[in-house]
């Protein structure tokens, strides 16, 4: 099989028909033999019926139902683990990935490269949703010492021995497209049309976006312990100097009562520096305990279709 179509689905009833009728064009346009996987993250809405009919309709629609919420990232893995495609395309279902853009992917990637990524012209996203992303990015790419395209998502073509490389990484948090980045290989980039979102609401609110950074950056990056090592010995620096300072002043009986509110101070700010290097070491302690315990960061409850 020369192309697999993963895509993860959740609350896309309402254009999921319009995905796949999209994606059929582009299939048509190459004349190569495909599939297409199609990942219900447990949506709330009808996307599950609607996959099912789709996969019962057409022998090249792979339909898999995870027995819970998961996660996009996590959905997208579950995906890569059943695609049998010599290239593997990854698109988001909510159709500002536009299936059209496979063409141009596919066609570069015969170009000698293993993997092609969409670089978003004039996203057509929120003002906080581009902000927020920016912003991931910076830290990112300050925190992990890399740089980090925040214009490329997951749309992408990769080769098979690409994805392989992917499904082996046995990190418990999943992220597409740093895992991407992780494995190397011969890549590029081409500019993309970024659509609207065909209907409804992402389901990425603020509160996800932050957990997804920050459990992202603890798992990419240890580099807040290394910040908090050096915060604490410029501490310990600034204390000694103090420190001598304020012996030098008690030999010269300079010192006539001492100031109850800097002691105050000194207290509250050192616990707090305390507190938060402690936090800090213990969320990644936490990160290890969930890592050690090896459980599956996805479990497939139905497969319909080919």
């Amino acid at each position: 099989m020369k192309l697999s179509i993963v895509s993860p689905i959740y609350k896309a009833e309402n254009f999921i028909d319009k995905l796949v009728f999209e994606i059929q064009k582009s299939m048509i346009a190459l004349n190569v033999d495909y599939e297409i996987i199609l990942v219900d993250d447990r949506s709330k809405d009808n996307s599950w019926q609607k996959m099912k009919e789709l996969s019962q309709k057409n022998a090249n629609i792979k339909s898999l139902r995870l027995s819970r919420n998961f996660g996009q990232h996590p959905a997208i893995i579950a995906g890569l683990s059943q695609a049998k495609g010599e290239w593997i395309i990854v698109m988001d279902c909510d159709l500002q990935d536009q299936p059209k853009e496979i063409v141009n992917l596919y066609n570069k990637a015969q170009e000698g490269f293993e993997v092609v990524q969409a670089r978003r012209k004039n996203r057509e996203d929120s003002f906080l949703k581009k902000l927020s992303s920016k912003l991931f990015s910076k830290v990112y790419g300050y925190f992990t010492d890399t740089k980090y395209d925040n214009e490329i998502a997951n749309f992408g073509i990769y080769n098979k021995k690409v994805i392989n490389s992917i499904l082996e990484i046995s990190d418990y948090i999943k992220f597409f497209p740093l895992f991407v980045e992780f494995v190397g290989f011969k890549s590029t980039s081409i500019t993309v049309e970024h659509a609207p979102r065909d209907s409804g609401t992402t389901s990425y609110g603020f509160s996800k976006l932050v957990s997804l950074a920050f459990n992202t950056i603890i798992s990419f990056s240890n580099k807040p312990l290394k910040l908090f090592v050096k915060f604490g010995m410029i501490i310990s620096l600034i204390s000694f100097c103090v420190g001598l300072y304020y012996i030098y002043q008690a030999i010269h009986n300079e010192i006539a009562v001492l100031g109850f509110t800097s002691i105050i101070v000194s207290i509250w700010f050192l616990s707090g520096v305390i507190i938060t290097t402690i936090g800090v070491a213990g969320i990644y302690i936490g990160k290890i305990f969930d890592q050690t315990k090896n459980r599956p960061v996805y479990i497939i409850d139905e497969i319909h279709g080919s």
